[in-house]
This record gives structure tokens, sequence and C-alpha cells, in this order.
């Protein structure tokens, strides 16, 4: 399974609810910050953008990215041994 790290833009009608829904349908996900969150899937990069772009609307922005080696944080809003284990 691979780590990845999402963050989006809603822009206009900004309804946050749909969209969490579908990012928390993942069997392991975390929300790092507000509009930041890394999900745990075997799903590709594209996969997961098709699956949440179907809870925005056609102006919201959304950018997925496969965790790398290297991270570091600080006040974030999930635990840090979360982050240790996933990215």
């Amino acid at each position: 399974m691979k780590c990845y790290i999402l963050s989006y833009d809603l822009v206009y009608q900004r309804n946050y609810e749909p969209l969490w829904t579908a990012i928390r349908s993942y069997p392991n996900w975390a929300k790092i910050t507000e509009s930041t969150w890394a999900i745990v899937t075997d799903k590709s990069a594209a996969e997961i953008r098709d699956h949440l772009s179907r809870y925005m609307d056609s102006d919201d922005r959304i950018f997925i990215v496969k965790s790398g080696t290297e991270s570091a944080w600080r006040n974030v809003i999930c635990k840090s041994e979360w982050l240790q284990t996933n990215l």
C-alpha cells in the first residue's frame, strides 16, 4: 500500500462534508491540516482524484502526490504517530 498526500481548495460552494466523507471511506486516513489529508491505499493518484472529484464542483482544485521518504511537521491535526507509521 502507498500513502498519498492530498490537498484541495473548494472555491465557491465549499460543501466540505461530502468530500470529507469520501476521503474517510478509505480504510486508513488522517487529516493533517484543514485542507490536507493523507490516505493509504492500493489505488493510483489518478484513481483517487477521479473518485474524489465526484464530490467536488468543477471549479474546485485537488492535488494528490505519493508520499516521499522525508517529511517534517508541526502542529498537525492528526497524531504524529500516524504520520510516522504511514508516511
